[in-house]
């Protein structure tokens, strides 16, 4: 529980910025379904596909760490402008669909009500907690779905393939995290990628590819 609560803290710390006031009810009158289809989709994509869970922490990862967590990530390349998931580092991610079939569904029953970014975030917090049956932290609700999506702001903003542990700690330490929060993220990914391999210089590899 305790990773949970860490996840979450470091999730929240970077939301403050795309949000009005989260709320643990912000769509108990609008859409009080949205916790639950999330969790039924994400049980049913979690049981053919056991890394989701690193999948869609390490989406939520790379959007927060650009705009904030605004899913900006999720946007598609309109004209000229290539969007971020364009980018090299985001090449690589995975859960897309998932989050496509999640938002389909909640539109079905609150059209244009819940946000994409409140959906990344409650399917990163579910599909991590699948396996253990219950929730491993609380999400708060109520960010704001950006609506400018650049590969050119990639740089910078995420991990090179070739950074060290001072340049990672830099980097966090620049979005108001620190080494915890970077040893939490690295480890929880690896957690899944690797089938629980301990070994934090794997953990790191994890994290940065």
């Amino acid at each position: 529980m305790r990773a949970g609560y860490s996840i979450f803290l470091l999730i929240l710390s970077l939301t403050v910025c795309n949000a009005g006031k989260l709320s643990n009810t912000f769509y108990k009158n609008t859409c009080p379904q949205v916790e639950k289809i999330v969790r039924e989709i994400i049980q049913i994509h979690t049981r053919n596909n056991p890394s989701l869970g690193a999948q869609l922490i390490r989406m939520q990862f790379h959007d927060c760490f650009v705009r904030g967590c605004d899913a900006s990530v999720l946007l598609d390349t309109v004209s000229n402008s290539k969007a971020e998931k364009e980018a090299i580092p985001n090449q690589s991610l995975g859960g897309f669909d998932v989050i496509d079939d999640i938002k389909a569904a909640i539109e079905r029953v609150c059209p244009k009500v819940v946000s994409c970014a409140d959906i990344l975030a409650l399917a990163a917090r579910d599909a991590i907690s699948s396996p253990f049956k219950k929730s491993m932290w609380s999400v708060q609700l109520g960010r704001r779905d950006g609506r400018v999506s650049l590969a050119t702001e990639i740089s910078g903003n995420l991990p090179s393939p070739f950074a060290n542990f001072t340049s990672l700690v830099q980097l966090f330490k620049g979005k108001g995290l620190n080494v915890n929060d970077l040893v939490v993220l690295s480890g929880i990914i690896s957690s899944y990628t690797l089938t629980f391999n301990t070994c934090l210089s794997h953990r790191f590899t994890a994290l940065i590819h």
